[in-house]
């Protein structure tokens, strides 16, 4: 339940309470408010946001240099309607924020940027097309396919292991991150992974233990 959400539930308890006649009952009434407000507050504070450390392609290359480490990649644009609920509904839970955080290098590359980019030596740049266009270096990621929001996955050699197209969820992005962090992609198919954790819960699914550690 979101926070705006809270609110207006309160809000309208309140606008209730007087349209109904029970202020009349004031001591009541206001002892009745207090408590929600208390059960609001109460709310408000278990909800549990996380903050993924979103980071350029220019900061990635340079920590994979002092500690390897695979980088995920956001491809989104301004105008994507389901990039924006991703961001909400799943960038924000705060157990894949931080286990973005602590196995990856998160990159968030808008598809449309009209900046120039040096990635692995090579210089990629916006390409003008009609009234808008496309970045060369989300049409190399995405190899050609220029849908959004997708994610890209980069090994530690700067190589991309693979793109993924589309809107996911909470549950599926964190079996998709988990099998890309674990290395299971090198021994086991995806139908087979995301079956055997279909029934797992998130916490599960984001097992530390699972996680192949450079630098170990």
């Amino acid at each position: 339940m979101s926070k705006n959400w809270l609110y207006v539930v309160l809000l309208y308890v309140k606008l209730s309470l007087h349209n109904r006649g029970y202020m009349k009952n004031r001591v009541n009434t206001s002892n009745l408010l207090r408590q929600l407000s208390a059960m609001t507050l109460l709310l408000l504070s278990s909800i549990s946001y996380g903050q993924v450390e979103w980071m350029s392609f220019e900061e990635a290359q340079l920590k994979i240099e002092q500690e390897p480490r695979k980088i995920f990649v956001d491809v989104f644009t301004d105008w994507c309607i389901w990039c924006k609920k991703m961001d909400k509904s799943t960038f924000q839970k705060k157990e894949i924020a931080d286990y973005l955080n602590a196995n990856f290098y998160p990159v968030k590359f808008d598809a449309e940027q009209k900046e120039d980019l040096v990635y692995d030596g090579n210089l990629y740049k916006y390409v003008k097309m009609g009234k808008k266009g496309y970045h060369e270096f989300a049409h190399t990621l995405l190899k050609g396919m220029l849908s959004y929001p997708s994610i890209v996955f980069i090994d530690e050699e700067l190589e991309v292991i693979q793109p993924i197209e589309g809107y996911r969820g909470p549950k599926e992005f964190s079996m998709i991150i988990s099998y890309f962090a674990g290395e299971y992609y090198k021994s086991m198919p995806w139908k087979a992974y995301s079956q055997r954790h279909s029934q797992d819960d998130q916490e599960d699914i984001l097992d530390d233990s699972r996680v192949v550690k450079h630098g170990n």
